[in-house]
């Protein structure tokens, strides 16, 4: 009988405050790891994703004149004309997708993670793994120059003025 009352519940030390503190703190730790494993499988996933509609018309050709770099904010892509013709920059990093500002002399500087890149958008420095995306141009049938940011061409590459 004695035995019988010594594991009853009536006999058992109240619980404490400093017991559940010491679960709190255990479920908090398991919760925070469980978020770090959830936050490490987002990482490899770009922060921009591409629009639904990716051809977007800038303008007529002639609109553009011989040495102009106009910056196009909603498509995030620079257009240059020159006497060989036009090709249009992506202003979007390589890196995680930030968007480079362009600099003065031409050349590109990612604020968020500190990637260079050269006028003609080759990395010149930081966690980019590749240059900026030169974007695909072509001219509608209405006469309007279009870009489509989801097609990429080689380096180097322009529509004829």
């Amino acid at each position: 009988m004695d035995n019988q009352l010594q594991t009853s519940e009536r006999f058992k030390p109240p619980k404490t405050r400093r017991d559940f503190l010491g679960l709190l703190a255990a479920w908090s730790a398991i919760a925070a790891f469980v978020m770090a494993i959830l936050g490490a499988f987002r990482l490899p996933m770009p922060s921009v994703f591409p629009e639904s509609d990716s051809r977007a018309k800038l303008g007529k050709p002639k609109q553009f004149t011989v040495g102009a770099q106009t910056y196009f904010a909603k498509q995030r892509l620079w257009l240059y004309r020159d006497e060989a013709g036009f090709h249009a920059l992506s202003s979007v990093c390589t890196h995680l997708g930030c968007i480079a500002e362009r600099l003065d002399d031409g050349q590109f500087s990612c604020p968020c993670h500190g990637s260079k890149f050269d006028e003609a958008g080759r990395v010149k420095g930081g966690p980019a793994p590749k240059g900026l995306i030169w974007v695909e141009l072509s001219v509608s049938p209405e006469g309007w120059l279009v870009a489509d940011t989801l097609k990429e061409v080689t380096p180097g590459t322009k529509l004829l003025a």
